[in-house]
C-alpha cells in the first residue's frame, strides 16, 4: 500500500465521498449489490483533497506517460478531475462523451483533437470498465491513440481489469478498493470482521450479494 493510495483512500472516507455498509448493501444500476458506493465528485468540493488529486493525476501522467499530446477527461465525473491535471500540466485537454451528441456537430469528442495525438484519458472511478471503453472508441473514431488511462479509484474487479488488458491500454489508480476496505478498518470507518467481506465482493462482485 502506498503512501499515496493510503492518504486518498482516507481522505475518501472523511469527506464521505465513499460510503461502507456491507450489512446493508447498496444496489447499483447494474443490478450489482455493493458494500461500497463511492462518488468522487465530491472531492470537487473540498480544496486540500481537490488539490491532492489533480497533483496525483498529473505526477502519474509524467511518470508513466511522458510522450502524451492531450488529456481527455471521460463525460461526465472525469471532467473535472482532467481539466485540474491538464492545467497543472500546462497540457492541452478535451472531453470524452460516452456517444455522439444527438445535435448540434453531433461531436463525442468535445474541444481540439489532431490525427494521432497520444492520449491519456481521466476517469474518476472504475468499476466495469464500460465508461472508460465507450471513451476510448470515441477517441479513436477521432483519430486519436489512447495511450492509457488513469483514475482516482478502481474497484478492482478482475474482468474491468481484463478490458484493459485486452485492449493493451495500461490503467493506473490512485487508490482501489482494497487499499479503502483496510484503511477503513485501521481508521475505525469499518470494523476488522467486515473487511474481508468488501474485498471478497471485489473478488466476486456479481454473486457477493445473492449468496
Amino acid at each position: 500500500m502506498s503512501h499515496e493510495s493510503a492518504k486518498l483512500a482516507k481522505f475518501l472516507l472523511e469527506i464521505k465521498a465513499v460510503k461502507l455498509s456491507p450489512r446493508n448493501p447498496f444496489t447499483w444500476t447494474s443490478g450489482i449489490k455493493s458494500p461500497i458506493y463511492c462518488d468522487n465528485r465530491t472531492v470537487l468540493s473540498y480544496p486540500e483533497v481537490r488539490n491532492f488529486v489533480a497533483d496525483s493525476l498529473a505526477a502519474k501522467v509524467k511518470e508513466h506517460f511522458p510522450e502524451v499530446d492531450r488529456l481527455a477527461g471521460i463525460a461526465t465525473a472525469g471532467i473535472a478531475h482532467g481539466v485540474l491535471a491538464a492545467d497543472r500540466l500546462n497540457m492541452s485537454y478535451c472531453y470524452v462523451r460516452p456517444e455522439p451528441k444527438k445535435h448540434g456537430l453531433k461531436n463525442q469528442v468535445e474541444g481540439h483533437m489532431n490525427e494521432g495525438d497520444k492520449v491519456v484519458l481521466i476517469e474518476d472511478l472504475v468499476s466495469t470498465g464500460k465508461s472508460s471503453m465507450q471513451a476510448v472508441e470515441g477517441v479513436r473514431n477521432e483519430g486519436g491513440v489512447v495511450i492509457g488511462v488513469l483514475a482516482l479509484f478502481s474497484y478492482g474487479f478482475a474482468d474491468a481489469h481484463k478490458r484493459f488488458a485486452d485492449e493493451g491500454i495500461p490503467l493506473y489508480t490512485i487508490s482501489n478498493l482494497n487499499v479503502l476496505s483496510e484503511v477503513a478498518a485501521k481508521e475505525g470507518f469499518i470494523s476488522m470482521d467486515d473487511i474481508e467481506m468488501v474485498q471478497q465482493f471485489a473478488k466476486d462482485p456479481h454473486s457477493w450479494g445473492n449468496v
